[in-house]
């Protein structure tokens, strides 16, 4: 089944939609920046919101994130490198171990080798958000009704350093239904399953990596909400945006 095109404003749109990669993208975007990690990060983020999670606190380095973790005990730390959990860590960046957590207020922490790394370098955008398949619907309706002049997605990739095959299909979902385009959405699912980065989700072998994980990825469009990304503070936090 097509996907059915969103709803737009009949005035002529005047936005520029840029797609960028990695760390380097995101230093570079501006506008309405959405940085892109489908596998596993900004899914595992929804993910938490959904169970009651206050807020999710986007580190970049594993030191800074443990300090963090020492200076607020009641925080949960949840992270990974090489898509292995962190040794100590509360929960790995697996959306299917964080449904066993009671996140009902709680405060995350949350340190990846992509996503992460992305939201906490777009410094020079106007404002940051997650990208996920998972709430791709609500994202091109957040950007729509802002009407922006400039959209930057920023594809993170396979530990920010390579293009992968869920992330470019986020971005050329959410750039289809920004310009009223059709596009295969209900079709990604069995197009990423042949992925060779998806591989890993039906390993034996990799049990940080978890099939149920992939099923919970690439539920398209089943969260209706938005994570932005609250710089008014001295820590940058992700808050839920109905």
């Amino acid at each position: 089944m097509k996907d059915s095109p969103p709803q737009m404003s009949s005035r002529p749109s005047r936005m520029q939609i840029a797609t960028v990669d990695f760390v380097v993208g995101a230093q570079a975007a501006r506008g309405i920046t959405v940085v892109i990690d489908v596998f596993r990060a900004f899914s595992l983020a929804a993910q938490a919101f959904s169970q009651g999670a206050a807020a999710i606190i986007p580190v970049g380095e594993i030191a800074a994130a443990r300090q963090l973790k020492a200076a607020h005990p009641d925080y949960l730390l949840v992270g990974e490198r090489q898509a292995k959990p962190l040794p100590g860590a509360d929960c790995g960046n697996s959306p299917t171990q964080l449904q066993r957590l009671d996140l009902r207020g709680k405060t995350i922490i949350h340190t990846t080798h992509a996503g992460t790394q992305g939201l906490v370098n777009a410094i020079q955008a106007d404002e940051v958000i997650t990208g996920a398949l998972v709430n791709a619907a609500a994202i091109a309706r957040f950007i729509r009704a802002r009407d922006p002049q400039t959209v930057t997605l920023v594809r993170m990739g396979h530990e920010a350093r390579e293009r992968c095959d869920e992330d470019d299909a986020c971005a050329a979902l959410l750039a289809a239904r920004l310009r009223d385009e059709q596009f295969d959405a209900a079709g990604i699912r069995a197009r990423l399953r042949q992925s060779p980065n998806a591989a890993r989700f039906f390993d034996p072998q990799c049990d940080w990596m978890p099939q149920e994980d992939f099923e919970l990825c690439t539920e398209v469009d089943r969260f209706d909400f938005v994570l932005r990304l609250d710089r008014s503070q001295a820590l940058p936090v992700l808050r839920r945006v109905a």
